[in-house]
């Protein structure tokens, strides 16, 4: 109990002291005019009240992530409530808050085109792909999970086929309408059930006679059930992304920038989100180990079941009862519901902004739309678990690109860097040591060793080049001032 109560209130606390540092070192203008403003295109540019701006960049980013990937990462033991609290205040929010700051700068672009500003053409190429393609996934992922539960949930003839059906009719009506008519709407209804479950579950883990088995008086050490091939470091980096970190936030900022009415909104919105995220990261991570009895008795639980979303069904109707329990559930089905929709969107914003096409008429908004439906359907014959392992790392990996971009758009303005430099180093050692380490097919199934040196080194390099730009920055200035 004492843990939980702990890692709330820092991260509560983490959003008033650090979130307001950041504030200060990135610079807020209020007077300065936002994209909303600047090019309003009744489309994708428009100002919307600051709580509907919130509400969908909180649901954006808290899909299954926070939920599922949480579930996975308390697998490893009390080291996922640490990575929780110092991922998300320390990494995720402030990759989250830069991010929105960058693209509101710059006239709403989508992230390839500021990574690239940043860290040069080839990588902006590299971004244009990579970041449509796991936008593509993410709306893949996220149909198959929620029709699943919906499925359940509903008489015998709404099978999960014809939830995905219905759920992926709508992915394409919020990809290609005004984003006040169907997100706007909707949004706020999906974010009531959200909290709801959140506060609920909280209360219930609070109030009910539960006691929570943190196990951190009993050390770190890994509870993993296969702890030989399931280091803490860096599977559970990878496991736990949107609650702590995610390079598809990223994605996310972008398309609220173009919506927000002010910068001194940006903390609120964009920092504010990601710790309203690992707070559900961290009732949910709390709500597995006490609803099971344990670790060990978790991995049971998981090796026995459908995987997480029986989970999630057991925990929410169990401790809700049959009312609180529907709500719950539809919060977590409107969670990667909620993200998958904007995740398509974003990749015709990220096309369009390739193709330099405006968006203001359906026709150019449906010859980009078109093809990524048909390979979002596509994607989703493939078996969730390999495509769930592919995103996890190709959305951390994203994360380490867009820290890189932050890190050096901060060196460039003469702002304090550190605040991205270090969680940019970080993250790229646990992407590359990952992808390594992992065993084929999913990685290349190095030893451990071997994988942390190259990854190491990797960094080492990164770190190398960029002292080398801050070092030319440095000199440029001292010609100026002679």
């Amino acid at each position: 109990m004492t843990t939980l109560l702990v890692s709330l209130a820092v991260l509560i606390g983490g959003y008033f002291i650090y979130g307001l540092l950041v504030e200060k070192i990135i610079g807020i203008d209020p007077k300065r005019l936002t994209p909303a403003y600047t090019r309003p295109d009744g489309i994708d540019y428009m100002p919307m009240p600051t709580w509907k701006v919130f509400l969908i960049q909180f649901l954006n980013i808290a899909g299954l992530g926070p939920i599922f990937g949480a579930i996975m990462g308390v697998m490893y033991g009390p080291a996922a409530f640490i990575w929780i609290v110092a991922g998300t205040i320390f990494g995720g929010a402030v990759h989250d808050f830069i991010s929105a700051m960058m693209s509101l700068r710059s006239e709403g672009q989508s992230l390839p085109e500021l990574v690239g500003r940043e860290l040069g053409p080839v990588i902006k190429q590299v971004l244009r792909v990579t970041a449509t393609a796991l936008l593509i996934l993410v709306g893949a992922v996220f149909v198959v999970t929620p029709a699943s539960l919906l499925a359940d949930m509903t008489p015998e003839w709404a099978t999960s086929v014809f939830w995905i059906a219905i759920i992926f009719i709508y992915y394409m009506l919020a990809t290609l309408l005004p984003v006040d008519k169907l997100i706007g709407r909707f949004y706020p209804i999906f974010g009531f059930a959200l909290l709801f479950m959140a506060a609920g579950l909280l209360c219930v883990l609070l109030f009910g006679g539960h006691t929570i088995p943190d196990g951190f008086i009993d050390g770190l050490y890994n509870r993993h059930a296969s702890a030989d091939t399931h280091p803490i470091f860096p599977m559970m980096f990878v496991s736990i992304a949107c609650g702590a970190i995610s390079g598809f936030h990223a994605t996310q900022s972008p398309m609220m920038a173009r919506c927000i009415k002010n910068e001194r909104l940006a903390r609120p919105v964009f920092y504010g989100a990601m710790v309203a995220e690992g707070i559900v990261a961290l009732i949910w991570a709390a709500a597995a180990i006490t609803f099971t009895g344990g670790y060990e008795q978790l991995s049971q639980y998981m090796s026995t079941h459908t995987g997480a979303g029986a989970l999630v069904q057991d925990i929410s109707v169990s401790w809700l009862g049959v009312v609180g329990g529907f709500l719950a559930l539809l919060g977590v089905i409107a969670a990667p519901i909620t993200t998958g929709d904007t995740a398509l969107r974003s990749a015709r914003l990220i096309v369009a902004d390739f193709l330099n096409f405006t968006q203001d008429k359906l026709g150019k908004r449906l010859l980009i739309s078109i093809p990524i439906f048909v390979i979002t359907f596509g994607l989703m014959m493939i078996d969730f678990n390999i495509l769930w392992r592919y995103f996890a790392w190709c959305n951390q990996t994203l994360s380490a690109f867009t820290l890189w971009a932050a890190t050096v758009y901060l060196a460039r303005h003469r702002k304090v860097y550190i605040i991205c430099l270090i969680p940019a180093v970080f993250m790229t050692i646990v992407v590359i040591s990952y992808i390594l380490y992992a065993p084929s097919p999913e990685g290349f199934g190095l030893p451990m060793y071997a994988a942390l040196a190259v990854a190491g080194t990797v960094a080492a390099i990164c770190l190398i080049l960029f002292t080398r730009f801050v070092l030319k920055l440095s000199s440029k200035k001292a010609d100026r001032i002679a």
